[in-house]
């Protein structure tokens, strides 16, 4: 978490906390609550240990799922991120289990409040009947659209809009600005490190499918020379030779590739044999 963002988070809820002291004192109360303090201090240690933790992605929006639990009391709790490579909206996480629906939830910005929370860089908050907004998309596979209030925030990563935080109540929820402001707060600062963790995972993949095509032009090698040895040695054509690598492969059950090695290993001990005979 920034220092500056940090210090004007504390000036504004310790102004709050003034301010709701001196109405308590001016009401006659004897005493004064410390434990909404208490329960946002707790909070910003949270949230600055998930930032400087090494989570992977997938850990990290599960405290943001926990986080906006903490944070609303709500019943659901579904992460969206933008996927850069298509620019579609896909559903990450969730507090309701939808392990099928992870990832294969989308949509385009713009669609559903999501994709207008998305557009317009804006929050929404819909405390009822939620469902009968005109910006609403529902999905079959979601029970979360089906409950009545909804609230929806950017999460934000250097001022652009990496995904959206859903809130969902089952019953009707006024969803007051103390309430929006700590989402939206929660939102601000997850969303650098979630944008940082979404790099390191799109490095990762990137680095294994180089990795993959390596080891595919490798075998292509491979395979290509042991044909060659074949068509040298049995006078086959290419296709015949492709062919009898390819079945006894199948019927060794061992991948090509070993096969192709075992046959190029077995060309050059033979060729060794008859360069230095006994």
């Amino acid at each position: 978490m920034r220092r500056a963002d940090l210090r004007r988070y504390r000036a504004h809820q310790n102004f709050r906390f003034a301010a709701a002291s001196f109405d308590v004192l001016k009401s006659g109360m004897a005493t004064v609550s410390f434990e909404a303090p208490t329960s946002q201090v707790s909070l910003l240690h949270r949230i600055s240990n998930i930032v400087s933790s090494e989570l992977s992605l997938d850990e990290m929006l599960g405290e943001i799922v926990g986080l906006t639990v903490q944070v609303t009391g709500c019943d659901a709790c579904l992460v969206y991120l933008i996927e850069r490579e298509t620019s579609e909206i896909v559903l990450r996480a969730s507090q309701v289990p939808h392990q099928g629906d992870l990832g294969n939830i989308r949509l385009k910005v713009g669609e559903g409040v999501t994709g207008w929370v998305v557009e317009h860089r804006s929050v929404v908050a819909l405390p009822e009947n939620a469902a009968a907004d005109r910006r609403f998309k529902r999905f079959q596979a979601l029970i979360e659209d089906t409950y009545e209030a909804f609230l929806s925030v950017p999460l934000v990563s250097r001022g652009d809009v990496i995904g959206v935080i859903n809130v969902h109540h089952r019953e009707p929820h006024y969803h007051d600005a103390d309430e929006i402001a700590l989402l939206t707060f929660v939102g601000e600062q997850m969303g650098g490190a979630i944008a940082k963790s979404v790099l390191e995972e799109t490095n990762a993949r990137l680095q294994e499918e180089t990795a993959e095509m390596r080891r595919q032009l490798e075998t292509r090698k491979l395979v290509e020379r042991a044909k060659g040895i074949l068509q040298y040695r049995h006078s086959l054509t290419e296709e015949e030779a492709y062919l009898r690598l390819r079945n006894e492969s199948r019927r060794l059950r061992r991948p090509m590739r070993e096969l192709a090695e075992a046959i190029i290993l077995s060309e050059d001990l033979s060729r060794k044999s008859e360069a230095y005979p006994q």
